[in-house]
């Protein structure tokens, strides 16, 4: 079981947003019973959560938010503007190699690694997606979190919106 890293009193928890966070957050709604209730949590989350954290966005966030529909490039462009922008390290690109050449992430996802080793190399203390195929993915974290440790890095936690609702969460 994972357990939360000591925080200094006052001092916000770094969270990177990926890309599916901000895709969700200004998405139409979905009929898709699931992403609907994606999107609503993740709108939760934005709305009552993000205060509590610092966040963080890389150029890969911002590429990928400006694929697709004109208009729904902007919107996602919009709510980024405001959070910070990691640096690109080489020390990042050796650990997104290493995700997909020694570890779990395909070649083809070598966008996901990335976004993995630039929060990891810049102290993040969670990476928030609703990518579960390559990023929170439970069947990869171990190796994930193993190959960024052998690169002396404690590896962000990998989690969805849900996740990090904290007690102000009320279900049901």
């Amino acid at each position: 079981m994972l357990t939360s890293k000591p925080y200094l009193r006052g001092v916000k928890p770094k969270v990177y947003v990926e890309t599916t966070i901000v895709s969700y957050l200004t998405a139409r709604p979905s009929r898709d019973l699931l992403t609907a209730a994606h999107q609503q949590v993740t709108r939760e989350w934005w709305t009552e959560r993000r205060s509590a954290f610092d966040l963080y966005i890389s150029q890969f966030v911002i590429s990928e938010a400006r694929r697709g529909d004109r208009i729904a490039a902007e919107q996602r462009l919009e709510v980024l503007r405001e959070i910070p922008l990691l640096a690109p390290r080489e020390d990042a690109q050796a650990l997104a190699k290493d995700l997909v050449t020694k570890g779990p992430i395909p070649q083809r996802a070598a966008a996901d690694a990335a976004h993995i080793a630039l929060a990891a190399v810049h102290g993040m203390e969670y990476l928030i997606t609703w990518n579960c195929t390559h990023i929170a993915n439970a069947e990869m974290r171990g190796e994930i979190e193993a190959i960024c440790r052998a690169r002396g890095l404690e590896p962000p936690i990998l989690c969805t919106p849900e996740e990090l609702m904290g007690e102000t969460h009320e279900e049901g």
